[in-house]
């Protein structure tokens, strides 16, 4: 133990180097916990779940790993700021993740996406992509038509690293002509794909061989070049990785991909005339059927966040972290020009690259903040748009003609086609319901997190380590809420533990 602890006190990755130095405080955070009592119990709810995972597990260094628990008063273990904000450490500036640079860099992740297979041909990594009309399910039960690449909408990632040769074969399956632009990269003109500026159209069932050199790394994507087409959701991932990993080396490395539909109520095709939308999709699914981002506390985490939608923008937050913006869609920015946020705007065909260390352990909302993006199948109020009592003269002569409102809704009519009574679509079956659950990544949490997660929303999870390995890892049953229980027990204020209401059966 000793020896481990004098590893990680004196081993510093470019800490001391850099100017920064360990703390005490630093240390006591590497080990806090190891001499914890018993697991706090949850006085308000004699129900709640009982301890999961390692309860007496602490906050730690992954064995091997050279990283330290503070640098220049930032924790990565706790939420905390830093000494100086002129410090390369401040907010978690500069510090590390677990991983090393010799690893190469993090796989990346888009949740809900497929990569694209490749094989190499004469020297080149083959790609074959293939334009088509897709269905895809935004929510459980509900299955859209759109258009998008090899079955899927968004199309599936291409991952490839600088100073590769890509050669991408494009079979046009569309009833109609298309065109596929590589959007920023520097290419040859005849491979740019912006319509018949650069190329003749790709017929339907015909194809095209794009090929050039891949000197550029960053974050990009492809995306058809007809506007009703992009319109319909045709786009994809197009991931560079750099020849030498960028400091500091990340963890994790995802993609959230955000699009807008106007779908109407009964209708599955979008009208891609509108200027407003409805449905709202990250990945291609809408809130709560979107996949959290799952990470281990104490990672550095990235997320590449781009916008696809038709013309509205997103000012994107992410709960309980300060996350670093470190890039865009052009390039990877010097790091004296990053910036500290939580909620960042991103414009139609702009991509923010984020950065952050996970050192606040919970299921964290990461979303856009404008309100009627928070939402799916939006359709308009029912109901009067003047109270009863209010005064109106100024507006009309004379009110006494005005039909009296039954507020109650009780009559016959209020049951027939266009007089709804409820958002329709907003409720949820058994069977939809566990098909939300039935998936790994959102073991453990409160019962009714689907109530609170909708249109372009995620979850960001940062756990334990014991905790990950239980979630990710295992296949020990893990009861609803389980996880969120323990995460209070430990780090929250367990007096103050609230549980979530029984609703639909979701304990079950």
């Amino acid at each position: 133990m000793a020896g481990a602890e004098d590893r990680r006190t004196f081993l510093k990755r470019g800490g001391l180097k850099a100017g920064g130095a360990l703390t005490a405080a630093g240390l006591a955070g590497s080990a806090a916990g190891q001499q914890r009592g018993p697991t706090p119990d949850l006085p308000s709810d004699p129900d709640a779940p009982p301890p999961a995972g390692e309860p007496s597990a602490a906050p730690d260094i992954p064995a091997g790993s050279d990283a330290v628990a503070e640098i220049d008063g930032f924790s990565r273990f706790r939420p905390s700021r830093g000494h100086s904000p002129d410090s390369p450490y401040y907010l978690g500036k500069m510090m590390p993740g677990f991983r090393p640079a010799s690893a190469g860099p993090a796989p990346f992740v888009a949740p809900d996406l497929d990569k694209l297979p490749w094989k190499r041909v004469d020297g080149a990594k083959e790609f074959h992509l293939v334009p088509m009309a897709v269905e895809r399910e935004f929510l459980p039960g509900y299955h859209m038509n759109v258009y998008g690449f090899n079955g899927s909408m968004p199309g599936p990632t291409i991952e490839v690293n600088q100073g590769d040769r890509v050669r991408i074969v494009v079979t046009n399956e569309l009833p109609e002509d298309t065109f596929v632009h590589w959007h920023g990269f520097e290419l040859p003109v005849q491979y740019d794909g912006a319509a018949t500026l650069t190329q003749n159209p790709i017929k339907p069932g015909q194809s095209m061989v794009y090929e050039f050199d891949i000197h550029e790394e960053g974050t990009f994507f492809y995306h058809s070049h007809v506007p009703m087409q992009e319109a319909f959701g045709q786009v994809g991932w197009f991931i560079v990785h750099p020849k030498k990993v960028f400091e500091p080396p990340v963890d994790r490395d995802f993609g959230l991909l955000f699009q807008n539909f106007h779908i109407k109520p009964t209708h599955t095709v979008s009208d891609s005339w509108a200027m407003d939308w409805n449905w709202h999709t990250i990945n291609g699914r809408s809130g709560p059927y979107t996949t959290p981002l799952v990470c281990k506390h104490g990672e550095r985490v990235r997320v590449r966040l781009l916008d696809f939608s038709p013309m509205q923008h997103h000012p994107v937050h992410l709960h309980g972290h300060t996350f670093w913006v470190t890039g865009h869609e052009g390039a990877r920015a010097p790091s004296t020009a990053w910036v500290p946020r939580n909620t960042e705007l991103i414009a139609v065909a702009q991509a923010s690259t984020f950065e952050f260390i996970a050192n606040n352990p919970g299921d964290w909302i990461f979303h856009c903040h404008m309100v009627h993006h928070m939402m799916n199948h939006m359709v308009r109020q029912v109901g009067p748009r003047v109270r009863e009592g209010s005064n109106v003269d100024r507006y009309i002569a004379d009110t006494s003609t005005r039909p009296r409102v039954d507020f109650h809704r009780l009559l016959e009519e209020w049951d027939t086609p266009g007089y709804p009574q409820m958002m329709q679509g907003m409720e949820r079956t058994t069977p939809q319901m566990k098909e939300i659950w039935d998936r790994r990544e959102v073991r453990g949490m409160r019962a009714n997190y689907p109530m609170a997660v909708k249109g372009l929303m995620t979850v960001l999870r940062v756990l334990p380590d014991d905790l990950y390995r239980l979630v990710m890892e295992s296949d020990e049953p893990v009861e609803k809420g389980a996880v969120f229980a323990e995460i209070v027990r430990r780090f929250g204020d367990p007096g103050r533990y609230e549980p979530a209401p029984d609703m639909m059966n979701m304990k079950s």
